[in-house]
């Protein structure tokens, strides 16, 4: 039985650490596509062009258009053949992570990636969640490695929204759940292989940590502050969490987000919100004790993740529109699979409804 465990050659956490960025990515090529979000675009092109420009690094920034979509990675590919670049570079958040990813994975080039916020386990995980440029998840592209380096900036990450911090948990929150899912199954993770020791135990800590530092590190970045408790929760959103879902496997919880993807009025969502709501229907589709359940839904209400369809945008949670996101969530290609158990729509229709009424419950608490 194969298993396999996957991770970014170098992961590198600290303040300033993109002002580095031409001394990495000099190892690797002369002449950068820098795809960035619209915030880095404003704050940091200039100073990027010009460090990297001293570097003797030819710098072509290019901003990110919203969507990691087949039309966006293919834009991007034309510039890099256009611009002769050998090295891709990402900067900001998990959509414009994935299409670096993407792109310079067709492209057959090196990938260095730094996000500007902790709000995704994207960053140090050899896959692209692919979307439509409706914002409908279309696929996932799994990459043949991870990223050559991923560098976290935190004088940058501690600046960003809240909000997106804590959507970074919300994705983090799934990875031990789905992880030992995946181990009871003795289902396979996104490299097709079994789930190692070590991931599961990587998924652990990640867990560990969010409820030990979640509220403590939330409120230190409201305070526009780096505190031990937000660099311990920056390393389990992005490099324990990418790790253990890459090495521990997917479940339920993120095939749940992807059904959800269905309903327009989810959209303003961020995945880590959505990824929220799938653990407490992953945790009441296996019957956990009321007191599992109760963690998480404590962890979620003191950190502001929801809980409830209504929370999500979905105030008006009809049948035929939850069996929408039901049906999408069970397709067969899904990890909803790996659950170890059976899995079809009518399961997953009933284990929303269940988990929106308990949401319910505990916010009139």
């Amino acid at each position: 039985m194969q298993k396999i465990i996957m991770s970014p050659s170098r992961y590198v956490q600290g303040a300033g650490e993109v002002s580095k960025l031409p001394e990495h990515v000099g190892k690797f090529g002369t002449s950068a596509l820098v795809l960035m979000s619209g915030t880095m675009m404003r704050t940091k092109a200039d100073e990027l062009k010009a460090s990297f420009e001293a570097a003797g690094i030819k710098f072509t920034a290019e901003k990110f258009n919203g969507e990691c979509s087949k039309v966006e990675i293919a834009r991007l590919q034309a510039i890099v053949k256009a611009e002769g670049c050998d090295v891709v570079v990402g900067i900001g958040g998990g959509k414009t992570l994935d299409t670096a990813k993407a792109t310079a994975h067709y492209e057959k080039l090196p990938v260095v990636i730094a996000p500007s916020i902790a709000s995704t386990d994207a960053p140090c995980s050899a896959l692209s969640v692919i979307y439509t440029e409706d914002g409908v998840f279309d696929e996932y592209l799994v990459l043949p490695k991870n990223p050559e380096i991923v560098v976290m900036d935190t004088d940058i990450i501690k600046t960003a929204p809240a909000r997106l911090f804590v959507a970074g948990m919300g994705d983090a929150l799934a990875t031990y759940f789905e992880a030992q899912a995946t181990v009871d199954s003795n289902g396979t993770t996104m490299s097709g292989a079994h789930p190692t020791r070590s991931a599961l135990a990587l998924a652990s800590l990640c867990y560990d940590i969010l409820i030990e530092d979640g509220l403590k590190a939330k409120l230190a970045v409201e305070a526009g502050t780096c505190t031990p408790a937000v660099e311990n929760v920056i390393e389990a959103n992005t490099y324990l969490s990418g790790v253990g879902f890459e090495s521990g496997g997917l479940a339920a919880c993120h095939a749940i987000h992807n059904g959800l993807t269905v309903l327009p009025e989810c959209h303003h969502m961020y995945h880590g919100e959505k990824v929220a709501f799938g653990t407490l229907v992953q945790l009441v589709m296996e019957n956990r004790s009321l007191d599992d359940i109760e963690e998480v839904i404590d962890f979620c209400l003191s950190v502001g993740l929801p809980i409830t369809l209504g929370e999500l945008g979905c105030t008006e949670p009809t049948p035929e529109k939850i069996m929408a996101v039901a049906v999408a969530a069970a397709d067969p290609g899904e990890t909803i699979h790996n659950m170890p158990f059976d899995v079809n729509a009518d399961t997953v229709y009933a284990a929303i409804m269940a988990a929106d009424a308990l949401g319910r419950l505990y916010l009139c608490d």
